[in-house]
């Protein structure tokens, strides 16, 4: 199958991620490359992409075919009775007997050779054209896998940190309740500070139970995309290298963009596929020239009859006169068609570059922010301890006690929440870039910890059940 060489690029770019992956070999250890493999291999609308790009592909072979020669051959068997009114029965004419069935066979081969089609030539171009777009469709869906991938991952450990902050603070409550209860007990407190103690572990307990169903949710997403269930899964390092973006400039990532997006790319090569269009309809307006041959031979059982052959050699045309104005609407529809194509890739560019311009002013804000909700954990653990210490000697209440507690664990959870929302928004400022691939995935791989991998707890269900919908689809031989 012969392909051009922009073709072969654009698909070697967009099956490179999945060959690459492929060739890291089965890890035991289910971090993120190892998840993001099995997502590559059983995410369904990636295959559903995949094989999108062979149904166009195979459509530019069909168009192909139209362009060289078409060549049939034909036979046919007849049996007929033939009658004369008006002649003595058995007797023709001339008086001689008359034969009253005939059986005829005859065989044809006809040839064609378009010399001159311009609308299937246009057709050509137009599915090769639909090639390089559909390509860039496969390279798309690839990069928007892998961050969906990255996504539900660090969900998943995003949902388990808030879980164990959350777990943290209802046992802490619960301690600082019972000591309301013992105090107000032995008349040291009054029962105010039971109710502030009891109303504050009921938030921590609704809390708690909310991040538990966050966790549960957060499997789902992982499990529809790989369509597996996984023991556990490897936890991001406490040292993880919090920094921008690099290049550190954001007009040259918004360059980046302009190069390398597929989406951008795939919008600009909607306009092609459009243009093609245009062609297409108005070669509907041109002569057709064509080169044929032919031949025929007939036999028959006829008293007298030889058989007989026939060959012919020579050109066809044919000019379009009138339509009844068809082809005139196909071509101002198509035009129009054009004009849609080149708004969609106005809208996709300016969409890339304001979410490349958001994503890294994104990214750099995410750095500082995980520095200051780090100093924040350093600062409440801090009051915590002085307000603490205040309510032993009796100038702090226990609402001042239980605010600071919730204050530490509300600046847990919001660090956790912030190195995942920087990791994900650098991996989409490279996805909006379309930078994302599987040098992508490793660098964030290697800051993964084995040694800190977190247990999921997962319902119980049966492994054989999950996410099987049956025998993968075939194609037909």
């Amino acid at each position: 199958m012969h392909r051009s060489p922009t073709t072969r690029r654009l698909a070697r770019r967009a099956l490179a991620v999945v060959v690459g992956l492929a060739m890291a070999g089965n890890a035991q250890a289910a971090d993120l490359w190892t998840i993001t493999q099995d997502a590559l291999a059983n995410d369904a609308d990636l295959a559903a992409a995949r094989a999108g790009f062979q149904v166009t592909e195979a459509g530019r072979d069909i168009q192909r075919g139209t362009l060289l020669p078409q060549v049939s051959v034909g036979g046919n068997a007849a049996h007929s009775r033939v009658y004369n009114s008006g002649t003595p029965a058995g007797r023709n004419l001339s008086g001689q007997p008359d034969d009253d069935t005939v059986n005829t066979i005859g065989l044809s081969l006809d040839a064609e050779q378009a010399l001159y089609n311009p609308a299937r030539r246009a057709q050509l171009e137009q599915a090769e054209r639909e090639i390089v777009r559909d390509a860039l469709a496969l390279d798309a869906a690839t990069q928007n896998l892998l961050y969906q991938v990255a996504n539900a991952y660090f969900e998943i450990l995003r949902a388990h940190d808030i879980l164990s902050a959350r777990r943290a603070q209802e046992t802490a409550i619960s301690r600082q309740l019972e000591q309301a209860r013992e105090r107000f007990e032995v008349g040291l407190i009054a029962i105010t500070d039971v109710h502030e103690a009891q109303a504050s572990f009921d938030l921590a307990r609704a809390q708690r139970i909310a991040a538990e169903g966050a966790m549960q949710v957060s499997f789902e997403t992982l499990e529809r995309l790989t369509g597996h269930r996984y023991d556990s899964i490897d936890a991001l390092q406490e040292d993880v290298p919090i920094t921008g973006p690099e290049p550190a400039d954001r007009e040259q990532w918004v360059a980046l963009a302009m190069t390398n997006s597929p989406m951008v790319q795939m919008a600009e090569a909607g306009i092609e596929v459009a243009r093609s269009t245009v062609d297409v309809a108005r070669a509907g307006q041109r002569p057709v020239v064509a080169a044929f041959a032919s031949y025929g031979w007939a036999d028959s059982d006829r008293t007298g009859a030889d058989y007989q052959s026939e060959s012919q050699v020579g050109l066809r045309a044919s000019v379009p006169l009138y339509t009844g104005g068809t082809t005139q609407a196909q071509i101002r529809q198509s035009g129009f068609a054009l004009e849609v194509s080149q708004y969609d890739f106005e809208a996709q560019r300016r969409n890339t570059v304001q979410q490349v311009r958001s994503l890294f002013t994104l990214v750099n804000n995410n750095v500082e922010t995980v520095e200051a909700r780090r100093q924040a954990i350093v600062s409440n653990q801090s009051a915590l301890e002085a307000t603490r210490s205040g309510y032993e000697v009796g100038t702090r209440n226990i609402v001042d006690v239980l605010n600071a507690e919730q204050n530490l664990f509300n600046a847990i959870a919001n660090h956790a929440e912030a190195r995942y929302d920087y990791v994900l928004s650098l991996l989409e400022l490279q996805l909006q870039a379309g930078l994302l691939g599987p040098d992508s995935i490793q660098a964030v791989n290697a800051w993964l910890s084995e040694r800190e991998a977190v247990s999921l707890e997962l319902p119980d269900a049966p492994s054989d059940a999950v996410m099987n919908i049956g025998l993968r689809p075939q194609a037909p031989s």
